[in-house]
């Protein structure tokens, strides 16, 4: 790592590539050629200065090879140089047929090399990228464009590095790099006994809050977690021998230590928390804390009866008859802060889920809520909390905070009485009916306009006139006389709160309250001993409260400890033990083994298979699908397993195959939903759907034809993707066709080994399979 420097541009699109490839590239028209142009400079800059060889890492193939087609018109090498890299170059690609050293890929980047400028990314022909990564570690690269991948297994160190993204395409979403990943690629800047120093320039797309800046360049690095997770092929291969406990390789992996080397923590956090349980003192010994103990429960299950009877009140058919018109008050509470009483100034549905066709459908599955109330409440900017904030700049805040009509949880809380009224204002809030903890019998006068601050002050000095005229609390719409709830459910809570609050009065903790004096007659010895009776009744009350919030806190800690002492035990104990005996179910549902363990003939197969999802290998092996098709439909079949690019989304994934190839991939999905269900069915958490989309049918027409023999030129314009993912995708291919040679061999399918065979030497032919320069 090194010195960082930053160039700000606005940010870009999604994932770039001709198949994927990932990150965040720039998007298109000004800013897509604003970023080159300002990495142009970067890079003119480094070679203006002599801080070559350069990395510029970009989390997109499409990206690399754009940035890298844009330093085109300079040159950074001599003649000598450039005459080596052609003899380099010209020497590699002599293995390569003819047509193979035609392709675009190979014709267009020795142009680039002979300047100084160079790609690597997965999308590259392999021996393309091993010519690369030779003439890198010679000095004859002077700028190189790659990804990531790059950074990862091989010693390739330049003087300067440059990353064009922040952030990058996880699959998922755009996130921020790690600390890892930066340390990893930042770390190639600066040569071991060549260099004093490394160079790291980051260009910055976005505001970077200065957290996130130093979480990535300080940061802890990636944690090392064990990913470790038995597979089928593993679990049949161990069951096949005798005398092997696959719980064993379970308890002797890293997985199941990181597991258990968490339990001594857990076990010292559990004792230090009854450490600090047993010191909460709760009333004068054990009869008074099992007392208070009775009555907190008692308490607990009231609030959680009261809770349910506040989400029946809350459900539409009981509340929406009185939310139609502004002025009601309600008691709301947004994101667990409770904002008090607030006068309802609007309700809203939402809207289209009455309609039909797709619109309709859109909005009904919508996570929106449906229904949504604007309530005015009373609330204070979050921004006055903040220390940094100086006294000028608090006061003129405060002055101009009545020009803000709207509010959220986000940016305001909830007013408190200690909070100085200036800084109190009146906002509309957006709730939905759950936020509703109490709905008033109480309405009051709202106007239509609520954009002036006067108009919402207003508001609020009605809302406080009401809950001053009411001290006792503001009159609430009654559930049965007024919302009209007659359900048995809400019956049987009104019951169950009734019965608990009876109890709760008739405990001896709750005989507090003072006693009423006899009427009349009061001299002044009386009432002095009235006051006292009443300063007394106050301090047991007090007394009771505080003992009721230690058991509360003491109570709190022992659940903790509980948890703690529980999750220690589970650590303790095989992690993947459930997994093993549910993967076990799938192989007897699906005929691998049989009631006693013993491995069958499917299973046997699939003892061969670990390129792909084995069970479904070899479920196509046993249904005979492969036994009716040609040689070149079952390379073109099995290219679905090993091509692992997604398929688009709401697309039919076999659009526009021919029926040769059309028939045999529904079927392939036919068996993908029989291994789904299977797993279902033995508690396995398995999406149907997702499996099938999987199977991505994009490689088909390719690998038909390459069996057929066509040339790699004209295969290429079958697929929609960079040349090495195609040769990835056959290389893979050709491995699992040799493995179901060996499980043809292993069931004894002497027809089917001979196919599969063939299958193998149509695949391993020419650049697809041409040798390594490194060999």
């Amino acid at each position: 790592g090194g010195e960082g420097r930053g160039q700000k541009r606005k940010r870009g699109g999604g994932p770039g590539g001709r198949g994927g490839g990932g990150g965040g590239g720039p998007g298109g028209g000004q800013d897509a050629k604003k970023q080159t142009s300002d990495l142009h400079r970067i890079v003119k800059l480094v070679m203006d200065r002599r801080l070559d060889p350069v990395i510029v890492f970009s989390f997109s193939k499409r990206d690399c090879e754009k940035y890298a087609l844009d330093l085109q018109r300079e040159d950074f090498t001599d003649e000598v140089e450039k005459d080596l890299i052609s003899q380099v170059y010209r020497n590699a690609i002599e293995s390569l047929s003819e047509d193979d050293r035609k392709l675009p890929q190979v014709e267009a980047l020795l142009p680039l090399l002979k300047k100084g400028v160079g790609i690597h990314h997965g999308g590259l022909l392999p021996i393309l990228k091993e010519i690369v990564e030779i003439l890198f570690s010679e000095g004859l690269i002077k700028a190189l464009f790659a990804t990531e991948t790059f950074a990862i297994g091989i010693n390739m160190p330049a003087k300067t590095v440059v990353f064009t993204n922040t952030r990058k395409w996880d699959g998922t979403d755009f996130r921020w790099v790690t600390s890892g990943e930066y340390i990893q690629m930042s770390g190639r800047a600066g040569r071991r006994g060549k260099d004093d120093r490394g160079i790291v320039i980051q260009m910055l797309d976005e505001r970077m809050e200065p957290a996130v800046c130093k979480g990535i360049l300080y940061g802890d690095p990636d944690p090392l977690n064990s990913s470790y997770r038995i597979k089928y092929n593993m679990l049949l291969n161990m069951m096949r021998v005798e005398d092997v406990d696959p719980e064993y390789l379970l308890r002797a992996s890293f997985h199941q230590y990181q597991q258990e080397s968490e339990a001594p923590a857990l076990e010292a956090r559990a004792e230090e928390l009854e450490r600090r349980a047993k010191e909460i003192v709760v009333g004068d010994g054990a009869e008074d804390e099992e007392a208070v103990g009775e009555y907190y429960r008692m308490e607990k299950q009231l609030d959680l009866t009261r809770k349910g009877m506040a989400r029946v009140v809350r459900r539409p058919e009981h509340m929406l008859p009185f939310v139609q018109t502004p002025g009601r008050l309600l008691d709301v509470t947004i994101d667990g802060d409770n904002y008090g009483w607030g006068a309802l100034v609007s309700y809203k549905r939402r809207t289209g889920t009455q309609s039909g066709g797709t619109a309709g459908k859109a909005a009904r599955d919508s996570d929106a809520p449906l229904h949504t109330l604007d309530v005015l409440l009373p609330c204070v900017d979050r921004h006055f909390d903040s220390k940094g904030i100086d006294k000028g700049q608090k006061e003129e805040d405060a002055s101009n905070q009545g020009l803000l009509w709207r509010g959220s949880s986000q940016h305001c809380r909830p007013a408190r009485p200690s909070d100085d009224p200036k800084l109190v204002s009146m906002r509309i809030f957006t709730a939905t009916l759950d936020d509703v903890e109490r709905i008033s019998a109480v309405r009051i006068f709202v106007k239509k306009d609520l954009h002036p601050p006067e108009a919402r002050a207003h508001v609020g000095h009605a809302v406080k006139e009401v809950q001053r005229r009411f001290p006792g609390g503001v009159p609430l719409l009654d559930p049965v006389k007024d919302l009209k709830i007659k359900s048995e459910e809400f019956g049987k809570l009104l019951d169950r709160a009734a019965a608990l609050k009876d109890r709760l009065a008739s405990h001896k903790l709750s005989n507090v309250i003072a006693t009423e004096s006899e009427e009349g007659g009061e001299g002044k010895k009386d009432k002095e001993a009235k006051n006292e009776k009443q300063e007394e009744d106050a301090l047991t009350e007090e007394k009771r409260d505080q003992m009721v919030r230690a058991y509360a806190r003491k109570n709190d800690l022992l659940d903790q400890s509980r948890v703690l002492r529980r999750e220690s035990r589970s650590r303790r104990a095989v992690v993947l033990r459930d997994e093993l005996r549910k993967m076990k179910r799938v192989l007897r549902a699906l005929g691998h083994v049989d009631a006693s363990g013993v491995i069958c003939t499917k299973g046997r197969a699939a003892c061969e298979v670990n390129t792909a999802n084995e069970l479904l290998v070899v479920e196509l092996l046993f249904t005979g699908l492969f036994n009716d098709l040609k040689v070149e439909q079952i390379a073109a079949l099995l290219s679905c397993l090993t091509f692992d690019e997604r398929n688009k989304e709401g697309e039919d994934a076999a659009k526009g195959l021919k029926g040769y190839l059309a028939n045999p991939f529904y079927k392939l999905q036919d068996c993908a939903r029989t291994v789904a269900k299977a797993s279902e069915q033995c508690k396995i958490e398995v999406d149907e759907q997702e499996e099938v989309e999987k199977l991505n049918p994009g490689m088909m027409e390719a690998v038909f034809a390459w069996t057929k023999g066509a040339k790699f030129v004209d295969v290429q314009k079958l697929t929609g993707t960079f040349e090495g993912t195609t040769i990835r995708t056959l290389r893979r291919l050709e491995e699992l066709v040799r493995q179901l040679v060996s499980a043809s061999k292993a069931i004894g399918n002497r027809e089917l080994e001979a196919k599969f065979e063939e299958c193998g030497e149509l695949l391993k032919r020419d650049i697809v399979f041409c040798s390594s320069l490194y060999l």
